[in-house]
């Protein structure tokens, strides 16, 4: 494997860490800047929506230019907004600074597994691919909770400008180990949008949006529970989101190998253990040794369902897969942002800091209703297409049959 392949991973841990470091450093943020829970809580929503804009509007404008400049870019744009969010004087200031971050998260892994995949050999693609991933994967194992570590004994800011020299070293390692590759050719606007008038595709995003809304749900508000409700210290904290990582990593490597199986099938069983644990997270927030087992299945399950909704959204979009792939990047980010504000508002209800468990297990509950209706819809246009089809020679139709 080439060494570049080691400034992406680089690039993929500065970008898995300041997306979800903020979840354990939520109150002390809150505290600095004396607004409360919930609004500390749309820092998680800007950074999100910001995937969503970015996701799309970057992959378009990396289509212009060669990629290793655009992933120089987007890595740009990174520190850009973490030494933003760093220097901060304002809580506004902090968001708009998550907010340029958050612009080159769905680009960079959209336009890095390509570059990933042209630089080894083809039958080690799918290892290249894996390999920048792994960045994002041990961002949540180690980088996260070593960034709430930092943040909650020495500040908050020093997290953030430690992911901003992180990105640093990121962009030297593109900027003199990734050699210059062209600007992709013949990706047409029209061709690939197009995929987004298949109500399939449209469906896929939407389960990714509710599903994976539901961890964000009770993820975004984890410290304020843990600590007020279950009992936990604040440096416990950060030993809770490893088993939160731990859990993630386990579930994107069994829903990635029972994706290829059975997909429907494996979304159907993360979705609805999901929408239950979730449910149960309201009660087991109550014991320090049941909530941290629920805190790492709900990090199972929700990754669990990630191969699988991306694979779903890629064969749906077969033909033209690289804007509808960012864009379901997209469509997590979305679930996050929403489902980050509902979780603050029935918290700002006065409904008590396990309520936001009930909001993610309601949406990941509607994931499931519609992946039930997608599959029923898909069986139905296959048994039209059966039907409206040339009767088989009666041999085929035996042969079928045993």
């Amino acid at each position: 494997m080439p060494l570049a392949l080691l400034a992406l991973a680089i690039g993929a841990f500065g970008i898995g860490t300041t997306e979800f470091v903020i979840m354990g450093l939520l109150p002390e943020v809150a505290g600095d800047f004396g607004v409360s829970i919930p609004t500390a809580g749309l820092l998680v929503t800007g950074y999100a929506l910001g995937v969503v804009i970015g996701a799309p509007l970057m992959t378009v404008l990396g289509t212009k230019v060669p990629r290793k400049r655009m992933l120089m870019v987007l890595i740009g744009l990174f520190i850009v907004g973490n030494l933003l969010s760093a220097v901060a004087p304002a809580f506004a200031v902090m968001l708009i600074g998550r907010v340029v971050a958050s612009l080159a998260h769905g680009a960079f892994f959209g336009i890095g597994s390509v570059v990933a995949a042209e630089l080894v050999a083809p039958d080690k693609k799918a290892g290249a691919i894996a390999m920048m991933f792994t960045g994002l994967t041990v961002a949540n194992v180690v980088g996260v909770p070593l960034g709430t570590l930092i943040g909650q004994n020495v500040g908050w800011r020093v997290t953030f400008g430690i992911v901003a020299a992180l990105g640093v070293v990121g962009l030297a390692g593109i900027a003199r180990l990734v050699p210059d590759l062209p600007k992709p050719e013949g990706v047409h606007l029209r061709h690939e949008l197009a995929a987004f008038k298949n109500a399939q595709v449209l469906l896929a995003m939407a389960m990714t949006v509710l599903g994976f809304g539901g961890v964000f749900a009770a993820i975004t508000y984890i410290a304020p529970m843990m600590t007020h409700i279950a009992g936990f210290a604040d440096g416990s904290v950060t030993w809770l989101l490893v088993l939160f990582g731990l859990g993630m990593v386990g579930g994107n490597l069994i829903g990635g190998r029972f994706a290829d199986r059975a997909l429907m099938p494996m979304l159907y069983v993360s979705l609805g253990a999901l929408a239950v644990v979730l449910a149960l997270f309201t009660l087991t927030a109550h014991n320090k040794i049941a909530a941290a087992v629920t805190i790492a299945l709900i990090g199972a399950l929700g990754f669990a369902t990630v191969p699988p909704l991306q694979k779903r959204v890629l064969d749906q979009a077969h033909g033209a897969p690289t804007l509808a792939s960012a864009v379901n990047i997209g469509a997590f980010n979305l679930g996050n942002a929403l489902s980050a504000w509902l979780g603050g508002m029935v918290i700002a209800a006065g409904f008590g800091y396990t309520a936001p468990n009930w909001v993610g297990a309601v949406l990941a509950a509607a994931a499931l209703v519609l992946a039930v209706f997608s599959a029923a819809l898909e069986r139905r246009h296959a048994t039209r297409g059966t039907a409206s089809a040339p009767a088989a020679p009666t041999a085929r139709r035996t042969q079928v049959h045993h």
